[in-house]
């Protein structure tokens, strides 16, 4: 088959009726049966690809309460605050050791003109906010609050550049202002708002969502786009950009053959591939349709199982794009990028439509650590990942309480950092196996537990991450670790009172990280007990 004639064929090879309407473990997690007990097969001595730390990627964009009254609240709050970024968001976000932030959007960021926001605050103009309840955005917190924060955070900046409405002058101005040393126009611009050195953006998004809301674009013309913008986003001095290409939104797989077709240098091992290094891709877990997507806190159990297996769907997405980039780039040059994951519930009762606040419960934990299973097993071709958003929106990490001002840590929250050991780790086969027969949910297998686990070898040290879908019903699992003895062992686990505990200024500990006591020895290794609902990380510490 020739490129000439792939464009339909590919795309149609990747459907689920072209891969097989069972999901294999390249395409979703998967168990196999056994006559023994329920375990998860691990050989601790056969390292795979390294977990970018990417993977646990966030991100914020001006949208509700996640800038404003979330990340910034100014200068003059009453609330501990930095040059108004508040200190105890900070402080929780650096205790995760977030990997990267991305900002101003989403779909902001097509509509955002970064020379509104920079010098003086009061002399900066305002704009509508016409994406996210049709507010007047001031442009109070702009370039310089932002990389700000990101000092703050300890963190790396994934900047989001305007291809809808914006140009591309203006975006190879922002690169030079954000990343120049020397005397050149948008470096003086810089030293006249008051930063002297450049920063450090190895991250730069070109568009967002081009085929929606920046910009309603078919693919090719997209493609031959972020082609032109991203030479222009250049790597001055030592600064050096990984530029992302704006991908698709779930099944559409002839947009990433669109993009990958129109990049360059893929053929040969050596070399960089241009103009772009890494392609995106967006995907929403949720129960209902766009115009009802279901309760945050009330869900039946059909529901928790449902969403489950829609949120096992990621690892198929991610699968079946990096088919499609391996026929252009089998040296894997390019990155994929998902960019927009997450839930996505109807808004908490009696909140702005616009502003995308919900609860999160032990089924969003749930859902993430579903997600983090199948991107530590695609860690060969996926290079970032940002749950969407980090605080007050959609699946947030935190949340603050408009009123008290009070701060709240989510049970995502503590799915990332319970998993934060996986960050830069060589990636382990766990093999799934399961005496009883795998549920069909929603169209595909979902069997009762979710498994992954990674190396250090630096430390002799492995972490199993683990996961018991089941509603209402413990699991004994066994851990059958080979290839390493193992040494001692340490183990946590996340669950609630119900599928539906959460936390909140009143309650902020109802789901926490509690240790996991019912872990004993086995002649395989390590045999434990999961409660129902929960999620538990098993650390290792291995001899030669």
């Amino acid at each position: 088959m020739t490129d000439q004639n792939l464009t339909g064929n590919l795309a149609a090879a990747l459907t689920p009726t072209g891969l097989g309407s069972r999901p294999s473990s390249s395409t979703g997690p998967a168990a196999a049966p056994t006559d023994g007990p329920a375990r998860v097969v691990i050989d601790l001595d056969l390292p795979g690809p390294t977990i970018s730390r990417h993977i646990y990627g966030h991100f914020a964009e001006h949208l509700g309460r996640c800038i404003y009254g979330g990340f910034y609240v100014g200068e003059d709050s009453p609330i501990p605050n930095t040059r108004g970024i508040r200190n105890d968001v900070v402080e929780a976000l650096r205790a995760l050791r977030i990997p990267n932030l991305r900002w101003p959007g989403g779909c902001f960021a097509d509509d955002y003109h970064w020379k509104d926001g920079i010098g003086p605050r009061e002399d900066r103009p305002r704009m509508v906010n016409s994406h996210w309840g049709d507010i007047v955005e001031d442009n109070s917190f702009g370039t310089h609050e932002f990389m700000d924060l990101v000092e703050l955070l300890g963190t790396e900046a994934y900047v989001n550049g305007n291809v809808g409405s914006g140009t591309v002058a203006e975006m190879s101005e922002w690169i030079e202002y954000l990343t120049r040393a020397d005397d050149s126009p948008m470096a003086s611009l810089r030293r006249q708002n008051g930063r002297e050195e450049p920063w450090q953006v190895p991250f730069f998004g070109i568009g967002n969502e081009p085929w929606g809301c920046g910009g309603t674009m078919r693919a090719e013309d997209y493609a031959a786009l972020a082609r032109q913008y991203a030479t222009y986003v250049r790597d001055h001095a030592d600064n050096r950009v990984t530029r992302i290409a704006a991908g698709a939104s779930d099944d559409d797989y002839e947009w990433t053959e669109a993009l990958m077709r129109a990049a360059k240098n893929l053929e040969h091992p050596g070399g960089e591939a241009g103009p772009y290094q890494a392609i995106s891709m967006h995907y929403y877990t949720m129960y209902g349709p766009w115009q009802d997507k279901g309760s945050a806190t009330e869900f039946t159990e059909e529901e928790w199982y449902r969403t489950l297996s829609r949120a096992a769907r990621a690892e198929e997405l991610v699968a079946r794009h990096a088919t499609v980039m391996d026929h252009f780039d089998p040296h894997k040059k390019i990155g994929l990028v998902v960019d927009e994951w997450g839930t996505w519930w109807n808004v908490e009762p009696g909140t702005n439509p616009g502003f995308l606040y919900q609860q999160n419960t032990v089924r969003d934990a749930l859902v993430a650590a579903i997600h983090f299973d199948g991107f530590h097993r695609h860690a060969d071709r996926l290079l970032m990942a940002n749950i969407a958003q980090t605080v007050n929106v959609l699946q947030a990490m935190v949340l603050t309480d408009p009123d008290s001002g009070a701060l709240v840590l989510t049970p995502t929250y503590h799915v990332f950092a319970m998993n934060a050991g996986h960050k830069d780790a060589r990636a382990l086969a766990a093999h799934v196996l399961l005496p009883e027969e795998v549920q069909e949910v929603d169209g595909r297998l979902l069997p009762m537990v979710s498994a992954s686990a990674s190396l250090r070898p630096e430390d002799s040290t492995a972490l199993v991450s683990l996961s018991n879908l089941s509603a209402d019903a413990p699991r004994t699992l066994v851990l059958d670790l080979r290839g390493r003895e193992v040494l001692g062992h340490e183990a946590t686990v996340l669950t609630g009172a119900s599928t539906a505990a959460h936390n909140t200024p009143e309650q902020p500990d109802a789901v926490a990280p509690a240790p996991l006591t019912d872990v004993r020895a086995h002649a395989r290794g390590l045999e434990l007990r999961l409660p129902p609902h929960s999620v538990a990380t098993v650390s290792l510490q291995l001899g030669n």
